[in-house]
């Protein structure tokens, strides 16, 4: 954890903060914080900036909270993936968001298994969490969309066209496309499909919402590796 993230409810005044979870916890084991140190925190989707330890107990800690630092400026990116297995799921959206992707839609494919739609990871308490992880990682605070989209022909069909508008729009297939264009910091559309790719009806679909094929070599990756090699290919990050 390189950042506390303070949300509204832990303020009991404009300035003082006070914890008790396993943020708190995090601080008494890992930094073994004092009375008196300073610790780097932040506002979710507020600013960042610094707080003392004014107050520790066997239950909680008080922060004195002074944030008036912005946080690091978001990727240029709304990724588009098709929906993992779970455990796949949690890895990418705390990788995801450590690298500063704000704008995350999870879509349907052929290849998704249908008993992914119904598992807990997808509840919104269990999202947030893998999210708050990669800020936490990250040091930022501006929490990422998550958009889940069950049908895949009217998400491509009725959405993508206006999420893909003037953005570099891609899609990640190892077969008959283009190799992957050069690092930019400009809007860009990624979509990325599950295991065993897109099919190429898929392909097509996308195609014709505007996407363009390309590849990252001839090696096929797991969607938790290949996610983060192509925002480090797409992106001077």
């Amino acid at each position: 954890m390189n950042l506390i993230l303070l949300t509204a409810t832990d303020f009991k005044t404009e300035n003082t903060a006070v914890l008790t979870d396993r943020r708190f916890e995090h601080i008494r084991s890992v930094h073994q914080a004092q009375e008196g140190d300073t610790l780097r925190v932040g506002k979710l989707n507020g600013d960042l900036g610094s707080a003392v330890v004014t107050s520790l107990s066997e239950h909680s800690v008080t922060l004195q909270v002074s944030c008036t630092q912005s946080p690091p400026p978001a990727l240029p990116l709304t990724l588009i993936m098709a929906l993992p297995r779970p455990k796949m799921l949690k890895r990418t959206l705390q990788s995801v968001t450590s690298m500063g992707v704000k704008q995350i839609y999870l879509i349907n494919a052929y290849r998704v298994d249908k008993s992914y739609w119904s598992s807990p990871v997808l509840e919104a308490d269990s999202l947030n969490e893998q999210l708050l992880l990669g800020l936490e990682q990250c040091v930022d605070t501006q929490l990422p969309e998550i958009h889940l989209r069950k049908r895949f022909k009217p998400f491509v069909e009725d959405e993508l066209p206006a999420i893909a508008a003037n953005t570099r729009a891609l899609v990640a297939h190892p077969y008959d496309a283009a190799p992957c264009p050069i690092a930019d910091e400009i809007p860009t559309t990624l979509a990325v499909g599950p295991e065993g790719g897109f099919i190429k009806y898929e392909v097509e679909k996308l195609r014709e919402a505007g996407l363009q094929a390309m590849h990252i070599g001839p090696r096929i990756l797991r969607v938790e590796t290949a996610v983060p090699v192509l925002l480090a290919r797409l992106f001077p990050i």
